[in-house]
């Protein structure tokens, strides 16, 4: 019966798939080509940023499509730009729907990599390039589909914006400057966020809509000591120091942490786990101080995260030579932190985890902000529910906090409510962003543009 199931589950994808193709034809191959140009534009930050020259070739489609000029602003950031489209609404009183995403990329090397990073090829049913995935294929899909939308004489009831950074992968100062600009939204839908996971038969098990992200923070602490010669050992030794503190973070267990968000996901995640992980999800919303069930829940790196703030070594640095004591000793403890709790607060709990009077602790910029979950809604749970449930009949909508950053963190900060939904299904094994020869299918176009203009219109009517 699980054969048969699975058999008719993969019928009416491809039966949505096909059907989706024939209502979308010109948006569909506008969708490949405006992914092909993109793929081609290096808009890696450093030398030779492309990432202007690409945002004034999608203006440049835009207007071809429909959009007024005037509409279409583009904003120079030392070697990179941002975009922001505005679809203007009917209605000027209500709030506008935001949609993020941004142009740059990852750096890829063409020495490392068995097809050129920036030349698209299509091969076998996928488009392989740095940015297939992360994040030119959802751009390039969300673009079309605006244009479409144009071609169709749609016309929204509130403006929609596509507010598009230049360095999301580096320092995200465009999307800091966007928000600054861009934060009275009824909401932001960010379409580098969200998505679905097909086991490697192609079979669709869940799709995760964004709502929170957790703040990333660096800190460095810091062991020094007179040193000396290595022939005579004292009783300080900055290495010795660092690894007793070192192994008092490593001891250490941040408290369980809860909102609506990881609360929603642990509610459907425990219908469809095993039976024991499933008893530590429910004991774990009963009572989110639980030792066994913390100690379950955490024994899955996929699942530490949404139980609390996390703090992991990452970098050790000591001593300056093979035969002399050392006179300084430095670790780094990258930390990813649950909404609501400060950069600050992980600083002070790490010095007192450590009880070192000697320890001298800096928090590093990372260039990130912390900001809270977003709420539920109900309306977009369903509108994005229905269109996922038309290609993939029951697959689990599950609410999900990202371990962070995002263009997302921004415009939550200042009051927008954000949520990741992008409609792509992947297999983990197809899953190569910001690493060798990305690659996506090409079957996730057709079924993205109907369902982003479904979700378009059910924000916007």
């Amino acid at each position: 019966m699980r054969v048969l199931a699975g058999a008719a589950l993969v019928a009416m994808a491809f039966s949505g798939t096909a059907a989706s193709a024939q209502q979308n034809p010109q948006a569909e191959a506008q969708a490949l080509e405006l992914l092909k140009r993109g793929i081609a534009f290096r808009t890696v930050a450093g030398p030779g940023n492309q990432t202007p020259d690409y945002a004034a070739y999608l203006k440049q489609q835009l207007v071809a499509g429909g959009f007024d000029a005037a509409d279409i602003r583009i904003e120079k950031v030392g070697d990179t730009a941002w975009m922001a489209v505005r679809y203007p609404g009917t209605d000027k009183a209500a709030k506008p729907i935001y949609i993020s995403g941004h142009m740059d990329v990852v750096e890829a090397r063409p020495e490392d990599w068995t097809r050129d990073p920036f030349t698209p090829i299509v091969e076998n049913g996928y488009i392989f390039g740095r940015g297939a995935t992360d994040m030119k294929y959802d751009l390039s899909t969300m673009v079309a589909t605006l244009i479409q939308l144009k071609r169709e004489g749609y016309k929204p009831a509130r403006d929609i914006l596509l507010l598009a950074s230049g360095d999301e992968e580096t320092s995200m100062k465009t999307t800091m400057q966007m928000a600054e600009q861009y934060h009275d939204a009824e909401m932001l839908l960010n379409i580098d966020g969200g998505g679905g996971g097909l086991d490697e038969n192609g079979q669709p098990e869940i799709f995760g809509l964004q709502g929170a992200e957790k703040t990333y923070a660096d800190y460095e602490l810091t062991f020094t000591n007179p040193g000396g010669h290595s022939s005579a050992p004292g009783k300080s030794n900055a290495i010795y120091s660092l690894a007793h503190a070192l192994a008092k973070v490593e001891a250490y267990q941040f408290p369980g942490e809860i909102n609506d968000i990881t609360r929603a996901g642990f509610v459907q995640g425990a219908k469809t786990a095993d039976p024991a992980m499933a008893a530590a999800m429910r004991a774990f919303l009963a009572n989110q101080q639980d030792p066994k069930a913390l100690a379950t829940l955490r024994s899955e790196p996929g699942l530490i995260g949404q139980t609390g703030t996390t703090c992991v070594a990452t970098m050790v640095t000591a001593g300056h030579a093979t035969n002399a004591l050392p006179q300084r000793a430095t670790a780094n403890i990258n930390c990813r932190i649950f909404p609501g709790t400060s950069v600050e607060s992980v600083a002070g709990t790490l010095t007192k985890v450590v009880g070192d009077p000697d320890l001298k602790l800096k928090t590093l910029d990372s260039g990130t902000v912390a900001s809270p979950a977003s709420p539920l809604r109900p309306d977009l749970l369903k509108l994005v529910s229905d269109g996922i449930h038309a290609r993939f009949p029951g697959v689990p909508i599950v609410p999900a906090m990202s371990a962070g950053a995002s263009d997302s963190m921004w415009f939550r900060a200042r009051g927008v409510p954000s949520y990741g939904v992008s409609p792509i299904f992947m297999k983990g094994s197809d899953s190569f962003a910001h690493g060798l020869n990305e690659r996506t299918p090409l079957s996730e176009i057709a079924p993205s543009i109907t369902y982003y203009k479904a979700l378009l219109k059910g924000l916007t009517k």
